[in-house]
């Protein structure tokens, strides 16, 4: 049984390199709620994957350390492939707006919210780690997806982060 598990998404890891081409991806849309993420072209949804987010994931994030993960729509800008984890993909968080918020607030904003993978070397625990929201207000996602979500997504897609 288990071997079927890593089989699947190693097909579909090398079928997203050719799917990206035929269904550019245009959006990324999370629902924080349902935590679930869809790469969509179009108004077709492509991929869809579970996820955890922030430790504290009611709520727009405010301020750095809140473990809340933002709310709104940002770009996808950057990506580490030497990240603490299993690779990783910046959100523009935080834009002019949240600055702003947070400076009214007297606090800082925080910055750094990223979609990831698991912790570097642990990435074989994954099945427990995305049962609930660990992290400090970062998408995470299993490797596999990860990697899929490497190929399929450019630089520069915008990212829509509903409650």
């Amino acid at each position: 049984m288990q071997t079927s598990r890593f089989v699947v998404p190693a097909i579909a890891i090398l079928a997203s390199v050719g799917g990206a081409c035929a269904d550019p991806v245009d959006l990324v849309r999370v629902d924080k709620s349902e935590r679930r993420m869809e790469l969509l072209s179009g108004d077709k949804v492509v991929r869809s994957y579970a996820m955890a987010l922030g430790a504290n994931p009611v709520g727009h994030k405010g301020r750095e350390g809140d473990e809340r993960t933002p709310e709104g729509r940002y770009v996808l800008d950057w990506r580490n492939p030497g990240s603490g984890y299993y690779r990783s993909i910046h959100i523009s968080y935080p834009n002019a707006d949240d600055v702003a918020a947070a400076k009214r607030a007297g606090v800082v904003a925080g910055g750094m919210i990223m979609i990831h993978g698991q912790p570097n070397g642990y990435g074989w625990w994954s099945w427990l780690m995305q049962m609930f929201d660990w992290t400090n207000g970062c998408i995470a996602v299993t490797d596999e997806d990860m990697a899929e979500i490497w190929h399929m997504v450019e630089d520069g897609t915008p990212i829509e982060i509903n409650p």
